[in-house]
C-alpha cells in the first residue's frame, strides 16, 4: 500500500503539526481560524467570507459524502487550506460528483489530516486567531513576526449581472456574496442585480431598485473605506440590509467603530436574542470582526439582535432610515433555519417604504 505524503501545519507561535497530505501540493499561507459546524465542508470552503484563511474544522471527521457543485458557494473557493483529524476513505451520497480529495486539487487547495484539530482549536481560543503555513518540506519553525493583513483573494468582479425575476428589483453589492444569499431572493421572486463593490450609489441608483442587500464578504471592514460614502448616500435614498461584512460596513457607515475579535465566530449553533421580542435563535455565523457595542452610545442606530455566549452586537436597525443589519447568516447554507425570516423582514421594508413614498405623492 503507498504511503501517504508527509505535510506540516507551521504556526507563527513556532508549533509545528505532522499529518498527511491530501489536496492541491503547494505551500500555502493564511490566516488560520475554526468552524465547529458539524456538515456542510464544502459550502464553508467555498464561502468567500473565508478568504486567504487556513480553515480547520472541529468536527472529527469530513469528506464522507462527497461533494457536489450545487452545494458550492461559489465556483472558485479561495480558502488558502483546510484542516482536519480524519479525511473519509469512503463516501456515500448519491449527490456526489466528487471525492473532497479530488475537489481541493481542482480548486487548488491544499489540505492535511492526522492531526488535532482539538488542540488547535483550544490554542486558537487561547491565543487568537494566527498565521499559519501548510508545507510539505520538514520545517524548521515560522518567523514568529507579525506580517501585514493577508491581502484578499477575491478575484474582483468587473460586470454586473442578472438573475431575473417578477417580483422586487434588488441590487446586491458583491463583497463575497454566497450563493445561498441568492437562493433566498431567488424563492421570493427577485429581480436581482449583482453589481461589484467599487460601484457608486449613482451606478447602483441607476438600476432602481426596491432595496439594495450588503453582501458577506471576508477581512477587515476597514478596509472598504470608498464604500462608506457609497451606503451613506444609498440609505438615505432606497431600502438598505446588510449581512455579516455589509453589517459592519452599515456601522463604521453611520458612525460606529468595528473590532477584531480574539479567534470569532464561525459554525452554525450560535445563540442569538432578537432584543425587541426575547425570542432566541440559533444562527449560522462566520466572522472575525464584530461591531463595538460602546461605540452605539448617542447613534442613529438601535441593537435589534444580539449574541447571547458573549454579547455581540447582531442586528442593527437606523432610526431614521429605512436601513437594517443583521451579523449572523440568515440563509444559513448549512445551518438552523431559524433566521430565514429575515429576508422576509427585508421585504416588509420594502413594501412600508413604498407606501410611505406614495403616501408623500398624495
Amino acid at each position: 500500500m503507498k504511503s501517504k505524503m508527509k505535510r506540516y501545519l507551521v504556526l507563527e507561535d513556532g508549533t509545528i503539526y505532522q499529518g498527511q497530505a491530501f489536496g492541491a501540493t503547494r505551500v500555502s499561507e493564511g490566516e488560520l481560524v475554526f468552524t465547529t459546524g458539524m456538515t456542510g465542508y464544502q459550502e464553508a470552503i467555498t464561502d468567500d467570507s473565508y478568504a486567504s484563511q487556513i480553515l480547520v474544522f472541529t468536527n472529527p471527521l469530513i469528506g464522507n459524502y462527497g461533494v457536489s457543485l450545487a452545494d458550492s458557494e461559489d465556483i472558485q473557493s479561495n480558502c488558502a487550506g483546510v484542516v482536519c483529524r480524519q479525511l473519509a476513505r469512503v463516501i456515500d451520497s448519491w449527490r456526489s460528483t466528487a471525492t473532497l480529495d479530488q475537489f481541493l486539487k481542482q480548486q487548488d487547495i491544499p489540505g492535511i489530516s492526522g492531526v488535532d484539530t482539538r488542540a488547535i482549536a483550544q490554542k486558537l481560543r487561547r491565543s487568537g486567531a494566527m498565521k499559519a503555513q501548510l508545507v510539505d518540506d520538514v520545517p524548521t519553525q515560522m518567523s514568529r513576526q507579525k506580517s501585514a493583513p493577508f491581502a484578499l483573494a477575491i478575484k474582483a468582479q468587473t460586470q454586473p449581472y442578472m438573475i431575473p425575476g417578477e417580483g422586487y428589483r434588488i441590487v446586491v453589492i458583491n463583497y463575497g456574496t454566497k450563493q445561498s444569499i441568492l437562493r433566498e431572493l431567488i424563492k421570493r421572486n427577485c429581480n436581482i442585480v449583482v453589481v461589484p463593490a467599487t460601484y457608486t450609489a449613482a451606478q447602483i441608483l441607476s438600476f432602481k431598485p426596491d432595496g439594495v442587500l450588503l453582501s458577506n464578504g471576508p477581512g477587515d471592514p476597514q478596509d472598504f473605506p470608498d464604500t462608506i460614502a457609497t451606503i451613506q448616500n444609498l440609505q438615505q435614498q432606497t431600502v438598505l440590509f446588510g449581512i455579516c461584512l455589509g453589517h459592519q460596513l452599515f456601522a463604521l457607515a453611520n458612525g460606529a467603530q468595528t473590532f477584531k475579535m480574539k479567534f470569532g465566530h464561525r459554525g452554525f449553533n450560535h445563540p442569538v436574542k432578537e432584543i425587541a421580542t426575547g425570542r432566541s435563535l440559533f444562527t449560522s455565523q462566520n466572522h472575525g470582526y464584530a461591531v463595538e457595542p460602546a461605540s452605539l452610545e448617542n447613534m442613529e442606530l438601535i441593537e435589534t439582535y444580539v449574541e447571547l455566549n458573549d454579547d455581540t452586537v447582531e442586528g442593527l436597525r437606523h432610526k431614521k432610515y429605512p436601513a437594517a443589519s443583521v451579523q449572523f447568516h440568515p440563509d444559513a447554507s448549512p445551518g438552523p433555519h431559524d433566521a430565514v425570516e429575515v429576508f422576509d423582514d427585508f421585504i416588509s421594508m420594502i413594501d412600508t417604504h413604498k407606501e410611505e413614498q406614495l403616501a408623500k405623492k398624495k
